[in-house]
């Protein structure tokens, strides 16, 4: 029985993998120089596939994928993008997501973020200026920043600081 590789995908999990991919397709408003069909002839997507999963489970580079195996790295790469920005991937792990909860059920009431992961914004106002920044006296940039926040939905002309660049240059001056 021969072993196999981690990032060679099952024809079972192929079929439920085809279907999610994108397909290429023509844009009406350009205009091609040649008929539909010439050229050199696309990778077949489970041959690109298995050289995305190729790359993600050994984490090289895409210049160090098997050319033998999968083709021009710069193709598969290519491909890698197209698809992410068509949320190939986000509809995979959708579709993994609801499989596995419906096979095995997942308990949703115990899935949380971990709080050491995110920022805590709110937080940041409440503790104030840190133990080196607690005796100096602000700049007028930084001053005129934390303003900003009050101008950004009335209809004063604040156009990101150049409306307090008359002020800014009268306070130099008044010595």
């Amino acid at each position: 029985m021969e072993k196999v590789k981690s990032w060679e995908v099952s024809d079972a999990f192929w079929e439920r993998v085809e279907p999610l991919i994108p397909k290429p397709e023509r844009d009406p408003s350009k205009l091609y120089q040649r008929k539909a069909g010439g050229g050199r002839k696309p990778l077949p997507p489970k041959q690109i596939f298995e050289g995305i999963v190729f790359v993600l489970r050994t984490g090289c580079q895409w210049k160090s994928l098997p050319k033998e195996r999968f083709g021009s790295a710069s193709s598969i790469h290519g491909y890698f993008q197209k698809w992410s920005e068509a949320g190939f991937f986000l509809a995979l792990w959708q579709a993994g997501l609801a499989e596995y909860d419906a096979m095995e059920g997942i308990a949703w009431s115990w899935q949380a973020i971990d709080g050491t992961m995110v920022k805590a914004p709110l937080a940041q106002d409440a503790v104030g200026l840190g133990p080196t920044d607690r005796g100096k006296k602000r700049s007028m940039p930084q001053a005129l920043a934390s303003l900003e926040p009050l101008f950004q939905n009335s209809q004063t002309p604040y156009a990101g600081g150049r409306a307090w660049s008359p002020v800014v240059d009268r306070r130099d001056r008044s010595k």
